[in-house]
């Protein structure tokens, strides 16, 4: 396959990994990290290449989110400062685990069938009303924390951003409606992206022949994902983030258990 065939399939990888993001919070690399791979990327290239997309496609994102006041910005700034922190150790440990990176693939796929799990049947997030009839959240520092300590390991040592882990434990923990839940998780993604992407650059796990096309393309996906998921009701947006991740998991899992038992 020719390096422009291959440019041009990864600039349609990162458009719907971007529109991933946007609808569910979690980053897109469970689209980019396979569909690289697949165009001849490594699995450590897989898990690092990824990351730099991540960036551009949340703040594309958030900034949607934050417009329809979406986004909880006490618990982007615990979780997301918390998961940059130990998102660099998550990195370290990706590049030295033995398994040549399929190990982190299959991980991925798993959490990916956790959050269609998740998601598909967690029904109403339970919440408590205040006096006034507003809803009250649980906006612990140290909840937010131990969540975005969690998240950025996984984010460095797998690629996917956290937003997996975020989005169940935020509607879950937390207790956010899940479009609260999905534009917060996508602003603290961005965060938690940016030490993992260094520390695999400096490790030399980032191609950038995929990354940026990743980056760009992910982008206006990112913004067309947000604007779908707002539009969306909650009943339906659960039962398209549950069936998209249950299938994709599925495959994915399947193809990475075969190349690691191979």
């Amino acid at each position: 396959m020719s390096d422009p065939v291959i440019v041009f399939l990864v600039l349609i990888a990162g458009f719907f990994t971007g529109m991933l993001s946007g609808v569910f919070g979690v980053g897109g690399a469970v689209i980019s990290t396979p569909a690289i791979l697949v165009l001849g990327a490594t699995p450590l290239q897989a898990v690092g290449s990824t990351l730099p997309s991540i960036i551009p496609s949340s703040i594309s994102g958030t900034l949607r989110y934050s417009r329809d006041g979406l986004v909880r910005r006490r618990v982007v700034l615990f979780t997301g400062l918390a998961g940059a922190a130990s998102a660099t150790a998550g990195a370290i440990a990706s590049d030295r685990f033995p398994g040549e990176g399929h190990v982190q693939m299959v991980l991925t796929a798993a959490l990916m069938a956790f959050t269609a799990y998740r998601t598909g049947t967690g029904g109403k997030t339970p919440q408590t009303t205040a006096a006034d009839g507003s809803a009250v959240y649980d906006l612990r520092g140290r909840l937010l924390v131990g969540i975005g300590i969690f998240a950025g390991l996984l984010s460095g040592f797998l690629g996917v951003g956290g937003g997996i882990i975020m989005v169940p434990a935020f509607t879950g923990l937390v207790r956010l409606d899940l479009k609260e839940a999905i534009g917060t998780s996508l602003a603290c993604v961005g965060i938690i992206a940016i030490p993992g992407t260094l520390a695999h650059q400096l490790l030399g796990n980032v191609n950038w022949f995929y990354a940026v096309p990743l980056m760009v393309s992910a982008i206006p996906g990112a913004r067309v994902g947000a604007h779908l998921a707002i539009k969306a009701s909650d009943r339906h947006l659960r039962i398209v983030v549950a069936c998209v991740l249950g299938a994709i998991s599925i495959g994915y899992g399947t193809a990475e258990l075969i190349a690691l038992l191979g």
